[in-house]
């Protein structure tokens, strides 16, 4: 588990235990390296560990790796909680979850997510009280720290050294039942993603899913102003819905989703107006601000800043172009009119005596001519009277 914990996290951790208990494998390893995520993902998760038929030893690496927020909640699930040197745990209070709620609903969040914590804490052996502060006060703990405070059971520089002190140690399961483990030299047997996991793996971040958002709109857009291209439509409907797919699973924040809408409409107005850039420089901002509030979240879950400035920009500048083509499209005189045809010169495909056929503008017209015009000769348009021509001879070019 290498990033934010989302949705497909507890389908891949699902999958790898049923795995596992199929092959009676003598563990499940769970590599943890996790910034956090949903809350509702890890709860998930926590049933399928403690339900496990196979032991789960979760493992916080490498050095520098963290099981912070909703990973420590995962971290003490485990049958066996494992640290690598220089990794830290704990930080989870549940701000996902505290947005702009009152003070009395706050603490009723905070009491739900602690007595979970402490039911699976306490069953683990390991410090109860201590893991609680990580809620209350929002405390961290390194891999030394955690272990002398009995809030993990060992401290392994790698997974050999790890699987050789964890070898004939007796583990009490969620259930009661005492369990011995043999994993001295054991072999790491990896879990394949399916190619539907791989696919939301992938787009789960939410800041990959905001610039399939903003790449699939564009596509869209091409197709409808352009019809006919059919390639722009179908990958910008993939991505389109692949953004969507990757957002849908978090909490938006409708002020930002009406930025980002305020922003594409800013953007429009400014080619339809003469405003000075002020529309569109307003949309461009509207559009980076909209980014940012969309996710309503702990910073782990939202839009980055960067990612805002290296999408909207580009989308902005790329909406003003487009559209400035097809304002510019529509005001150009249309082919069907007399201003579209008028005076153009064709040539005579068939004797004018008075009616005949011309060839005007890579068109076939059917045409009329009140002086007769031998075939090949060419014509000038005098009028357009519906779908027909009215022409007279034009000397040669």
């Amino acid at each position: 588990m290498d990033g934010i914990i989302a949705p497909v996290t507890a389908e891949i951790v699902a999958h790898a235990i049923d795995q596992a208990s199929n092959a009676d494998a003598a563990a499940v390893l769970l590599r943890l390296n996790t910034p956090g995520g949903l809350m509702d993902s890890s709860r998930e998760i926590d049933e399928k560990i403690v339900a496990s038929r196979v032991p789960v030893i979760a493992y916080v690496t490498p050095s520098g790796g963290r099981a912070a927020s909703a990973g420590f909640f995962l971290l003490q699930a485990a049958d066996v909680a494992a640290m690598a040197p220089g990794t830290n745990t704990g930080a989870s209070s549940p701000v996902l979850l505290t947005g702009d709620l009152t003070e009395t609903e706050r603490k009723k969040v905070e009491n739900d997510a602690s007595a979970w914590l402490r039911s699976v804490v306490a069953k683990r052996g390991h410090n109860a009280d201590l893991a609680e502060t990580t809620i209350r006060e929002a405390k961290a703990f390194t891999e030394k720290e955690a272990l002398d405070d009995h809030l993990i059971d060992i401290v392994a520089p790698d997974e050999p050294h790890l699987f050789d002190e964890l070898d004939g140690r007796t583990i009490k399961r969620f259930d009661g039942r005492a369990e011995i483990l043999h994993t001295a030299g054991a072999e790491i047997v990896d879990y394949n993603l399916t190619a539907r996991e791989r696919i939301m793996s992938s787009v789960s971040d939410p800041n990959v899913g905001f610039i399939l958002l903003a790449i699939g709109a564009l596509g869209v857009y091409v197709e409808f102003s352009s019809p006919g291209l059919i390639l722009p439509g179908v990958a910008g409907g993939i991505m389109f819905l692949l953004g969507l797919s990757s957002l849908s699973v978090l909490p938006i924040n409708w002020i930002g989703a009406a930025l980002l809408l305020l922003g594409g409409v800013l953007l429009i107005l400014e080619v339809k107006f003469t405003s000075h850039g002020v529309l569109g420089i307003g949309g461009t901002v509207a559009l980076v601000l909209g980014a940012l509030l969309l996710v309503n979240g702990p910073p782990e879950v939202r839009i980055h800043l960067s990612t805002a400035l290296a999408v909207t920009i580009p989308f902005a500048l790329i909406t003003l172009f487009l559209v400035s083509l097809v304002v510019q499209a529509r005001r150009n005189k249309t082919m069907m009119s007399d201003g579209g045809l008028l005076n153009q010169l064709g040539q005579a495909r068939t004797a004018l005596s008075p009616s005949g056929t011309v060839f005007i503008k890579g068109e076939y017209w059917d045409a009329i001519s009140t002086t007769p015009i031998e075939p090949g000769a060419n014509v000038r348009v005098v009028s357009v009277e519906g779908l027909k021509l009215r022409v007279e001879p034009a000397p040669k070019t």
